[in-house]
């Protein structure tokens, strides 16, 4: 891990924290919820909650889409996102921050934080394209490509699942490739491309699907390609355990599954 992604997971944790703080300060408000002083339920029988969750940066578009829908289905409750890579999601949950629930990229990092959550459940799954300027101005066709030296080429940090799954298909087909940084999750990868200030990056099929109108996506065939997974579990130290709870097996439900999909994401 660079010294500069160190420094910026760490920044991103704290001032993960510090947004969140606020709602720590709203823990009376959460324990009268909890009394059953302020927990009237909905007309669906669950608990009315203020719900956080702690999702992978991949989700940001999908999941604020899902968002509005689960509020809509559930007056009285708000569902409020973080979003972020998932090893600073992990990172935040062994900090304390205070959150309902988590939605991570890889089974890998979840697997780590068994202690601190539910029993997960994938709820979706994606794959990995090369994301390249508009029109595709370096003319890149495959993984090959990208070892080209002449070419910015641009990675996520091997410790963000994304950036996993690159070198793993990378490794797979013996490309090497010498990337001009490697950033702390997808989006940052995106962003970079989108500016210019990369020929081509390897993010997920659902990131570059929302920035048509800057980037082109390059398939992968499926026999070069990763498989991403994203499970999705309750956290043990959420005050709203049965609201949180519904969130989370919501995700799995058809409605959310049409949402992912029309996404771009796989089904789980």
């Amino acid at each position: 891990m660079s010294l500069a992604f160190t420094r910026r997971r760490t920044a991103a944790a704290i001032l993960t924290a510090a947004l969140l703080v606020p709602l720590a300060a709203c823990g009376s408000d959460d324990d009268k919820k909890d009394s059953g002083a302020d927990a009237s339920a909905s007309a669906t029988g669950v608990p009315k909650a203020d719900l956080t969750v702690l999702a992978a940066s991949s989700l940001t578009d999908v999941f604020k889409t899902a968002g509005a829908a689960y509020e809509k289905e559930h007056p009285g409750t708000e569902v409020k996102f973080s979003f972020a890579g998932s090893q600073e999601l992990a990172a935040q949950v062994k900090q304390g921050a205070p959150a309902d629930a988590l939605v991570t990229a890889d089974t890998k990092t979840m697997d780590g934080l068994k202690s601190d959550t539910g029993t997960p459940a994938v709820i979706a799954k994606n794959r990995l394209v090369i994301a390249t300027g508009k029109g595709n101005p370096e003319k890149i066709d495959n993984l090959k490509d990208l070892s080209d030296t002449k070419l910015k080429v641009v990675l996520a940090a091997p410790e963000v699942p994304v950036g996993r799954y690159s070198k793993q298909i990378l490794d797979a087909q013996k490309i090497t490739v010498k990337p001009v940084s490697q950033e702390p999750n997808v989006r940052a990868v995106l962003s970079k491309v989108e500016l210019g200030e990369a020929d081509a990056g390897l993010v997920y099929k659902t990131d570059a699907a929302t920035a048509t109108d800057k980037v082109e996506a390059i398939d992968i065939p499926d026999a070069q390609n990763a498989v991403a997974s994203y499970p999705a579990a309750t956290l043990k130290t959420t005050k709203n355990s049965e609201a949180a709870d519904a969130f989370v097996k919501w995700l799995s439900t058809p409605e959310a599954l049409k949402i992912l999909t029309d996404a771009g994401f796989q089904q789980p």
